[in-house]
């Protein structure tokens, strides 16, 4: 029997104190079309799908969700199967957000959220017309309790890969396709986000998306500098309820059956194979927010 497969970071979904200036900043800021708001939750996307970004009125800032699609092989009923084997509680929810039809909703040892899914709704719009617009939301770092067992739980029941760590337990990368990351998972004491991430286009994106910020009185807090751990371009700032957002380019291709990444110029052993960094930037670059203290 197949066995259960995610293959893609699809939305988060974000409980936010101030809906009104999350929505201002996805839309002006970042670029994100909204496709619908139902009962005061907005759903914003980037391209085809339906949504992308969640923003889910509350009194305190939190992830809500991560939505997660499934390679399709099996259904949601066979997931359900396979995660009830394995002791793991889920339940699988019919039109509980608009342009997903059912998600199977399940936590992970870290206390997260998580919503499955085969099929999304797309849309006609396609990619904003302002503001940075990337090319899709990559990836996600989130800080959890549990750090082992989390880490377990991506890679033996999702079907998540290991690509690199930073530190004697103290960050793993994992993927579930050719990026780099879509997880980076950090030990921690309590589970909350760390940063989400968004890729750009290449260099010039970059540079032009620092001064669109700039514009928009967002300060880079961190960057830019090119990672160890995968390589890519990156810079750090705050959307309006102080979530670390990162925009990068240029990150490794992970090649799982090889077990290596594709050959870089920038890469210092070739072949490029998974393995324990001790810093997160190849330059040295120092600023005033210390990432790993977030």
């Amino acid at each position: 029997m197949s066995t259960v497969k995610v293959f893609r970071l699809a939305y988060v979904d974000f409980y936010a104190k101030n809906v009104e200036s999350m929505v201002d900043y996805y839309t002006n800021v970042m670029g994100y079309r909204m496709t619908e708001e139902k009962e005061g939750v907005s759903y914003l996307s980037n391209g085809l799908d339906h949504h992308n970004i969640v923003i889910t009125p509350a009194k305190e800032k939190a992830v809500r969700s991560y939505g997660y699609q499934l390679d399709g092989r099996l259904s949601l009923e066979e997931v359900q199967e396979h995660l009830s084997f394995k002791g793991i509680t889920s339940n699988i929810e019919a039109h509980s957000k608009p342009g997903i039809s059912k998600v199977l909703k399940l936590q992970d040892p870290a206390g997260n959220t998580l919503e499955l899914f085969t099929e999304m709704d797309q849309t006609a719009g396609g990619f904003g017309t302002s503001g940075i617009i990337p090319l899709k939301l990559g990836h996600v770092a989130f800080c959890a309790r549990n750090f082992n067992e989390t880490i377990q739980f991506y890679q033996n029941v999702l079907g998540f890969a290991f690509t690199d760590q930073i530190g004697a337990g103290f960050a793993n990368f994992l993927t579930c396709n050719t990026d780099h990351h879509v997880i980076n998972i950090v030990a921690s004491e309590q589970t909350f986000l760390h940063h989400i991430a968004f890729q750009l286009k290449d260099a010039s994106h970059q540079y032009e998306s620092s001064d669109l910020l700039a514009k928009h009185g967002r300060a880079v807090l961190w960057g830019p500098s090119r990672h160890t751990a995968g390589h890519n371009i990156a810079t750090y700032h705050y959307d309006p309820e102080k979530n670390v957002v990162e925009l990068y380019t240029d990150m490794d291709v992970f090649i799982e059956e090889l077990g290596i990444f594709e050959p870089r110029p920038w890469h210092e052993v070739l072949p490029q194979k998974p393995k324990v960094w001790e810093a997160l930037s190849a330059w040295g670059t120092q600023f005033e927010v210390d990432l790993a203290k977030i």
